[in-house]
């Protein structure tokens, strides 16, 4: 048995044989030309083929992997048509006299070469979209067909990396999971492979030779790990792993699409809660009604740099388009007592839990704040968008917010920047912002109660002590006092119905 590691795109355990998928590499030869003219003619010719295919690829993708992941094509469309791009393809054919297809390839790598080398992460994935299209292009001019898969059973399909349109043309009832050497998480190929709920590994060290081939393995996408015939224990542990995920995916079925009622005949509003972008494939796949919570600070945790409004824009973009116009409340940055991030460069405290966090560290730093409400109203053009405040103790922070969101929006309205209606609303987790609640409902949208640091101060215990444990308890009579008093508060001033998010939401 040989064993090998990389990095889960998506979950869940993939047992078959292997297929390794060879791009087949063109050849591209450098031929001197007479008619320069001709050549760009050819080129002008491949380029609306391309775009022809693309629109077919992205039909078909929407029809599969809908709208938001078909997007994908779109882009590439107009990749092909960006001037930049096609200035460089002519001008290579007429200042050297070379034919179109050693220009399209020169051009691509050029410009793969330029995105692979930016700071910013998704400006990086743009690479291997560059270098799509101008293999696209090539085998248009060659008149070649691009390869496809061809299995007559489902297989755990194996390559150096895939293009979105690769993924899209398989069959996918003949694949069982995807396994790469290279490529990014946050490829257009592994966010399809997520919306297809298929098991993928990108970043897998081993040798992709031909011998692989037809060769028995399983893909656990929970810890990363490839087998190549694997031993009989493993095989029989990873069979009762995907039977016990099956069984569970089952019955999630069986609910899914039906009426969200609780056993008293009240009708609520089921949301999931997520951490980062990864995650919405769970969403949807669980039916769920909307995001109750996105932990924005996932965004910061996991990088080693303050993310930029671009890269925070495009998570946020993704994660609207995806949820089809279903609310979408997305939490601003919430760093601090457990959750430190060390870019910050925060002193120690001796109670983090109660010093500088989350809202704190927004309304004293508003170049931080102000970049991710910039990202997030951006983003609001292309979903419906709610915005979420957190640890708030004051009406005068709530003032404050609003302050600085006039100003993030008087700017884009400045450079002429679309944004949507955005819903705004703060969580209601202290006793102040509970004793204070009805005055706070006067300037917000919606409350949502976060139960878990609104009983760890109600009750002056720190929940991440395992020591209290026995002592620290949600039910408290005087938590669900305060949740009553909240509720009661909020409705006095024309809320509207309680929904219950892992935390309870109050909506105006």
């Amino acid at each position: 048995m040989e064993q090998y590691q990389g990095k889960s795109v998506f979950g869940g355990v993939a047992i078959g044989r292997i297929h390794v998928f060879s791009k087949g590499q063109q050849q591209v030869k450098r031929i001197k030309v007479q008619d320069t003219e001709a050549e760009k003619k050819r080129y002008r010719e491949a380029v609306q083929t391309a775009i022809t295919e693309l629109q077919g690829l992205y039909d078909k993708a929407l029809k599969e992997v809908g709208e938001a992941n078909a997007a994908i094509f779109e882009m590439h469309q107009m990749m092909l048509e960006d001037e930049d791009f096609t200035e460089s393809v002519e001008n290579i054919i007429d200042s050297q006299s070379v034919n179109a297809e050693y220009a399209v390839a020169s051009t691509g790598d050029n410009f793969a070469q330029m995105f692979a080398s930016m700071d910013d992460e998704y400006m990086r994935g743009r690479a291997a979209d560059v270098k799509d299209i101008s293999e696209r292009l090539v085998s248009v001019l060659n008149g070649a067909s691009r390869q496809q898969m061809d299995a007559d059973e489902p297989v755990i399909v194996m390559a150096v990396d895939l293009a979105p349109s690769e993924t899209v043309q398989m069959d996918k009832d003949k694949v069982l999971s995807f396994v790469t050497t290279q490529g990014s998480v946050n490829s257009h190929t592994a966010i399809l492979a997520r919306t297809m709920s298929i098991p993928a590994l990108i970043g897998v060290d081993m040798p992709l030779d031909a011998e692989l081939e037809g060769k028995f393995a399983i893909v656990d996408g929970d810890n990363g790990t490839v087998y190549i015939d694997p031993s009989e224990d493993v095989l029989a542990q990873m069979q009762e792993k995907k039977e016990q995920a099956e069984e569970k995916k089952q019955l999630l079925q069986q609910l899914k699409g039906k009426e969200t009622i609780t056993k008293d005949g009240k009708k609520i509003k089921l949301y999931a809660n997520i951490g980062n972008s990864k995650d919405l494939a769970m969403v949807l796949q669980n039916d769920a009604e909307g995001i109750g919570l996105f932990r924005s600070e996932f965004l910061y945790l996991e990088k080693e740099d303050y993310p930029t409004e671009n890269e925070q824009f495009m998570v946020y973009k993704m994660v609207a388009e995806t949820m089809a116009g279903k609310q979408v409340i997305i939490r601003t940055l919430d760093i601090g007592a457990d959750k430190q991030c060390d870019y910050f460069n925060m002193d120690p405290e001796d109670n983090p839990a109660l010093g500088y966090r989350a809202i704190r560290i927004c309304l004293t730093r508003p170049e931080v704040f102000k970049t991710q409400l910039r990202a997030l109203y951006r983003a609001s053009a292309f979903g419906n968008i709610s915005i979420m405040y957190p640890m708030i103790t004051s009406v005068w922070e709530v003032k404050q917010i609003k302050k600085i969101v006039e100003e993030v929006k008087a700017e884009l309205r400045s450079q002429n920047i679309e944004f949507g209606e955005v819903a705004q609303g703060i969580m209601i987790e202290t006793p102040a912002a509970v004793m204070i609640s009805r005055e706070l409902a006067k300037e917000v949208d919606f409350f949502s109660i976060g139960t878990n640091d609104l009983t760890q101060y109600t009750l002056a215990i720190d929940r991440q002590n395992p020591k209290l444990d026995d002592f620290y308890d949600a039910h408290h009579p005087a938590v669900l006092e305060m949740i009553r008093m909240v509720a009661q508060n909020a409705h006095a001033e024309a809320f509207g119905p309680v929904s219950v998010v892992s935390l309870v939401q109050i909506w105006n």
